[in-house]
């Protein structure tokens, strides 16, 4: 793809930006409503786990840090997928969507294989790198479970990638509900039992969320064969080697962004577990919480990086600052929305979630600093998802591993463990990571435009 210099593009009208701001609003509300219910995994499992008391609880929450690593990862490779798709659909060529299919699923198949591989090796690391012990012995089968989830995860998500790219994001918002339609009845019976039989408990969840993962995994295989059989889809292009090859190469890029982005969250969150169980059950509530929040900047991230993606296949680069324009626009606005819902909706939020005293007083002040750092969050999601779009992804992902790990982290750790912050101070340091990335990011992208 050819990279594009944003500086021989005029200036971008309010009118062109409000009008891109309401067609990027269109195509983000299907993909925010279906990452969230795919969020909703999440928090059913925290709230299913809940009862069975603190440990149980402690134990998801470590799981859930290093599963974010390898999401982070493995989305790195969709995202560079969708792309491929929707340049394709932009140039409106039948063969090239066809290809950046097939070349998509053969690497979301090996990518997600590796990444549940690597994640099954690494349980035995965790009772070296500090976390209770009384937690560790407890996570077993759900982690690997939960390993074994990053293979139908991988390849539904290309699957998805491929319906946003063709503007149908609307299948992948009853998909996601179909999964969490599913997780909940199966959730309820495999931790907790039924008709006398008490149920697998902890384990249970993680199979519970696996089978939730394989049910819309095969729905949108049936999509395809019936969009196949009616339509020749996929037959106008067999295998291409040189796709697959640049699929790799953009998503390995991409995808060491994403994983230094979701590590640095996952360092963060263990870093709790070196103060107590009681952390780490509150980071896992706090998580729950804000991860659904989260899918609102990430899907107007991918919205955005599938409208540049169009915009430049179609050879519309004038359109490219509008689109970005009404990203920030737009994201900035629902932070902003969010924000003062967190503030008053701490309390009740995790009192419902915990009946530890300890847990809930250190969720409700750990409330306070994620809704300090919401719209940063935002922003700085947002601008990767339009570099993504451009394939310009080297100086962006070097400017969030800066941010990340050379900034972010030794920061959170001086504040939280040397000033006695305490894990707030973990915190605070990370946001003050993701405002730092929000900031350079922005500048990167409109200084060419001066």
């Amino acid at each position: 793809m050819t990279h594009v210099r944003l500086s021989q593009q005029p200036r971008p009208s309010w009118s062109a930006i409000l009008k891109e701001a309401r067609y990027l609003a269109r195509l983000a509300l299907p993909i925010v409503i279906s990452l969230a219910a795919a969020a909703l995994i999440g928090v059913v499992d925290t709230v299913m786990v809940a009862p069975l008391g603190t440990l149980p609880l402690a134990a998801v929450s470590i799981t859930a840090s290093v599963l974010i690593i390898f999401y982070s990862a493995l989305y790195g490779f969709v995202s560079a997928i969708g792309v491929r798709m929707a340049e394709a659909f932009g140039k409106t060529s039948e063969r090239g969507l066809a290809s950046a299919t097939s070349a998509g699923l053969i690497v979301s198949l090996v990518v997600g294989v590796v990444g549940a591989a690597a994640m099954i090796c690494l349980k035995p690391a965790l009772s070296l790198i500090g976390q209770p012990p009384e937690v560790v012995s407890l996570i077993g089968g759900y982690w690997i479970a939960m390993s074994l989830l990053l293979v139908p995860f991988t390849i539904f998500y290309a699957l998805k990638a491929l319906f946003d790219a063709m503007n149908r994001p609307w299948i992948g918002v009853g998909l996601a509900f179909l999964a969490v339609g599913f997780n909940i009845p199966s959730n309820y019976v495999l931790i907790h039992g039924v008709a006398g039989w008490p149920g697998l408990g902890l384990v249970g969840a993680g199979i519970a969320s696996l089978l939730s993962q394989m049910v819309p995994l095969i729905v949108a295989f049936l999509i395809l064969r019936a969009w196949r059989k009616k339509k020749g889809f996929l037959k106008a292009a067999g295998f291409d080697w040189s796709e697959v090859k640049a699929q790799i190469k953009e998503g390995f890029i991409i995808s060491v962004g994403y994983l230094g982005e979701g590590a640095a969250y996952a360092v963060a969150g263990l870093m709790l577990g070196w103060f107590s169980a009681a952390a780490l059950a509150a980071h896992q509530i706090v998580s729950a919480v804000s991860d659904v929040i989260y899918m609102v900047p990430l899907g107007v991230s991918i919205a955005i990086s599938i409208r540049v993606a169009q915009a430049i296949g179609a050879d519309e680069t004038e359109r490219l600052k509008p689109i970005v324009l009404a990203s920030l626009l737009v994201v900035v606005g629902w932070m902003a929305v969010v924000v003062s819902g967190i503030l008053i909706g701490r309390a009740p939020l995790a009192n419902s979630l915990s009946d530890d005293p300890k847990v809930v007083s250190l969720a409700i002040s750990m409330f306070l600093v994620i809704a300090a750092m919401q719209i940063a969050d935002g922003v700085q999601g947002t601008m990767l998802g339009a570099f993504r779009g451009m394939m310009d992804n080297h100086v962006p992902v070097a400017i969030t591993l800066i941010a990340y790990w050379l900034f972010a982290l030794p920061l959170g750790y001086a504040l939280g463990f040397w000033l006695g912050f305490g894990p707030n101070g973990v915190w605070i340091g990370y946001g003050s990571g993701l405002s730092l990335a929000a900031i350079a990011l922005t500048y990167r992208f409109f200084s060419k435009n001066r």
